[in-house]
């Protein structure tokens, strides 16, 4: 294994990808109308950390260091831009509640 940190980054996407659902299934128990944007961005952010869970999964169980490697880095910046997107949504739901 070269960086080893393919386990966290799945672990850890999968718990966000929970969180992500969980936000989802909040707003539309809500039934508010703002929260519209926010549902459909927390859905793509949900895209980004499910695609980060399966680089990572398939970066533990190559063979070749090679590909190891490759489907590692793309596992990354999947997983950052998922984090990303969280901080916005987080920014977006805070926003929408303080007005």
């Amino acid at each position: 294994m070269a960086n080893n940190t393919s386990p966290h980054i799945l672990t850890t996407s999968a718990n966000l990808l929970g969180f992500c659902l969980f936000v989802i299934t909040s707003l539309h128990i809500s039934n508010r109308i703002e929260t519209h944007v926010i549902d459909e961005f927390t859905s793509v952010i949900a895209i980004l950390l499910t695609c980060s869970c399966i680089f990572s999964f398939i970066s533990i169980r190559t063979k070749s260091i090679e590909r190891e490697n490759k489907f590692e880095t793309i596992a990354d910046y999947f997983f950052i831009s998922g984090l990303i997107g969280i901080l916005v949504i987080i920014l977006l739901i805070t926003m929408n509640y303080i007005k």
